[in-house]
């Protein structure tokens, strides 16, 4: 598996995740689906990771799919039992695998969008926790563009983020989305001016692990599970969480200054 795709490095805690395809606007093909799915279970499961920077190479952020390289593997899967559409349906669904290990992870993610994102792009910056972009930043859907309809977490992450009414305008037209704009729907939680852009994600992400690490990733962890449990599930969930974090060192030193305040 070419590890050149997507670019990987963990340095004091962080994470940095690069998506290396900038010919193709960084859109995913084959190889790159079965890296994103195999870092996206490294991070979930490595202790010395305590948060991710999430960004990607060239003048775009993610296109999603390449649906030049799908298009050429479904002509060669025509023949299999399954057909394309089994073959599609692999490579979604691993997409998908790491998509969810990242997001029920308890690893804060910090996303730096430099550039247009398109189609299942919008998934994967979605799956992050916090998201800066450049003033230069564009938001599209363009699934109907080519007859194809949301993947990559899009149909529940999207409405998340802007509300179902919004969700839908932006799948069921061309409308694309200025940073500005993005802003204003809640797309994404703050805008820069390009040159800022890096450095203010990696002010969050240096944020986080200077802080109570553990505890910015289970308040992660909780706020997401809350979506799709009841609530005495997740009020059962907290009680745990926070009589574990209540012992924790870092807790102790901190409820000790408060105190002496």
């Amino acid at each position: 598996m070419p590890d050149d795709v997507i670019l990987f490095d963990v340095r004091d805690g962080l994470a940095h995740v690069t998506l290396n395809r900038p010919a193709r606007l960084n859109a995913v093909d084959p190889e790159a689906i079965d890296r994103w799915q195999s870092l996206a279970h490294e991070i979930a499961e490595r202790d010395d990771i305590g948060a991710v920077l999430f960004d990607a190479a060239g003048r775009a952020f993610c296109a999603g799919g390449d649906v030049v390289a799908m298009s050429g593997l479904a002509e060669t899967a025509s023949g299999d039992a399954e057909g394309p559409a089994g073959l599609i349906r692999e490579l979604a669904d691993r997409i998908h695998d790491g998509h969810r290990m990242l997001r029920e992870s308890a690893k804060p993610i910090v996303a730096a969008v430099q550039g247009p994102v398109a189609g299942g792009g919008l998934g994967f910056m979605l799956v992050a926790d916090v998201i800066v972009a450049s003033e230069r930043a564009t938001f599209a859907s363009r699934y109907s563009d080519v007859g194809l309809t949301p993947d990559c977490g899009v149909s529940t992450l999207l409405p998340e983020a802007v509300g179902v009414r919004r969700a839908l305008e932006l799948t069921l037209t061309s409308r694309t989305l200025s940073a500005a704009e993005a802003l204003d729907w809640g797309l994404v939680a703050e805008v820069v001016a390009p040159e800022a852009l890096d450095a203010r994600a990696r002010e969050i992400a240096d944020g986080w692990l200077a802080g109570a690490t553990h505890a910015f990733g289970q308040a992660k962890r909780l706020v997401h599970a809350g979506q799709s449990r009841s609530f005495q599930a997740s009020l059962d969930d907290e009680a745990a969480t926070i009589a574990e974090a209540f012992v924790t060192p870092h807790a102790q030193r901190a409820i000790a200054a408060f105190a002496a305040r």
